[in-house]
């Protein structure tokens, strides 16, 4: 799978977006030069379509193929399309707090430190569901990476709860609109897509 490799700082000031929202705490010293010209409705739906795929790491192709998901469940299609990406592993584990980033939250799920419902699980994008408990595995509690969580005061959303005795954190809910603090506007997405 092609991975983006991009600068973090760069391309979140391009987009408008502050990289706290990235979790990173680092500014930029470049100044972007903002265009006197009015953005078209084209430009101002696309830009709005690549901040979400950027805040969540995702390539065009599987954020399309969530985006045609997310039409043909009930409800609104760009909520439905957010709580879908809010609930993703890898987005679950970045919000217990076991990751600072989405990336290195994405590389851990990857080299498979964790379990759910007690079974191995190493794809990112993987949706979980209410009642759904992840786990970091024994062998990883060890490192120092892990060890230094133990110590650590997280805050998660409403429907996470976590335990860090145990390094473990379970699904209570379903992600809600109102849960997903991030700046999107998810009306352009389907703009954008409905084209």
């Amino acid at each position: 799978m092609a991975k983006n490799r991009e600068p973090v700082l760069k391309r979140a000031k391009a987009l408008g977006i502050a990289p706290q929202y990235m979790g990173i705490n680092k500014k930029s010293k470049r100044q972007v030069q903002q265009s006197r010209r009015r953005k078209s409705e084209y430009g101002v739906q696309l830009n709005e379509k690549q901040k979400v795929k950027f805040l969540y790491g995702l390539q065009e192709k599987q954020f399309r193929n969530t985006f045609d998901k997310a039409t043909k469940r009930p409800g609104s299609a760009g909520e439905n399309l957010l709580i879908m990406l809010e609930s993703r592993f890898d987005n679950v584990v970045f919000r217990m707090g076991f990751a600072a980033t989405r990336r290195e939250a994405r590389q851990l799920v990857n080299h498979g430190h964790f379990l759910v419902n007690g079974k191995k699980a190493n794809i990112p994008s993987m949706e979980l569901k209410p009642g759904d408990v992840i786990t970091v595995k024994e062998k990883s509690q060890s490192s120092p990476k892990f060890k230094e969580l133990k110590d650590m005061v997280i805050t998660t959303p409403q429907w996470i709860e976590i335990n860090m005795d145990k390094l473990e954190g379970k699904i209570v809910a379903a992600p809600t609109r109102e849960d997903i603090d991030l700046p999107i506007e998810e009306h352009y997405i389907v703009e954008f897509y409905s084209r």
